[in-house]
């Protein structure tokens, strides 16, 4: 291949706008929270998960609601020293909304890999999605720990197929509002 044509795909490639990855690949991915929500969003945010919502101002709209589609981001703490983000798969309703999202739970013993419609309850006492607990695959329902949120960053485009054809809305329900119900 010439320099001249190399030098040209370079170009198209970094020219080229960013594109949302298939659900189906997503879903089988194995690594990191951050590129996965950067390939199921379009977010073009690089870093660590808990730079993301300073990273987003003036780059993409922020908020308190969630919305399909939107990132969540987690803020720095003792459990999450890089923070972690996720990608809002369904709003289940005002309190209980599901996450698609990498390198939560265990799975076979180890970390990394994609779960789909996980429930996430607002647990703040305004409601405002402040503070929420997630469900943990280890402990099989919503785990003991409550984890604030900076906020959620709404993708440009709709994110389609993340969550599964047919999501456990009760289920989720349940999870939040009769935690010992499982």
């Amino acid at each position: 291949m010439s320099r001249w044509v190399a030098s040209l795909s370079v170009a198209l490639l970094v020219l080229a706008p960013p594109t949302v990855a298939s659900a189906a690949s997503l879903l089988r991915y194995v690594g990191e929270c951050v590129p996965f929500a950067r390939a199921a969003s379009g977010i073009e945010i690089y870093g660590d998960a808990w730079t993301w919502w300073e990273k987003a101002d003036g780059r993409y709209q922020r908020g308190h609601v969630p919305r399909q589609g939107a990132v969540i981001v987690f803020p720095r703490i003792a459990k999450l020293p890089l923070g972690h983000v996720a990608v809002v798969s369904r709003v289940v309703e005002k309190r209980v909304l599901m996450l698609t999202h990498a390198n939560w739970s265990r799975q076979n013993g180890k970390r990394g890999h994609t779960e789909q419609d996980v429930t996430l309850f607002d647990v703040s006492d305004e409601n405002n999605w402040s503070k929420v607990k997630v469900w943990y695959r280890d402990a099989n329902g919503l785990g003991g720990g409550i984890y604030p949120v900076a906020g959620f960053i709404y993708a440009r485009r709709p994110v389609t197929g993340l969550s599964g054809p047919h999501p456990d809305y009760v289920g989720a329900l349940i999870d939040a509002y009769v935690p010992l119900a499982r």
